[in-house]
């Protein structure tokens, strides 16, 4: 059964899934700034538009366009922000 949710003021959201080989979400972000907590390590690929992330233990934001992947190890938070509507895939390991 798909998992709907709903954050920051429903400013981004996502649906739960099961792939045949791990956990995901996919959904969208609408522009703006966010700050994520993961609980597991996390792969986020944007499907569509950009995102950029400070990713722990960064010093400087990292651009990520259509296509593009980065990894988030447990138990860390992170931020990224949006200029216009992004798109995402997300797997959790």
């Amino acid at each position: 059964m798909l998992k709907v949710n709903e954050y920051f003021g429903g400013k981004v959201k996502s649906i739960a899934l099961q792939t045949a080989t791990l956990p995901a979400t996919i959904g969208v972000m609408e522009a703006g700034d966010y700050e994520f907590g993961t609980s597991q390590k996390e792969v986020m690929t944007v499907v569509s538009g950009s995102m950029d992330a400070l990713l722990p233990g960064a010093t400087e934001w990292a651009t990520f366009n259509q296509g593009d992947s980065f990894e988030v190890a447990a138990n860390v938070k992170f931020q990224v922000r949006m200029a216009g509507q992004t798109a995402y895939f997300c797997t959790y390991e």
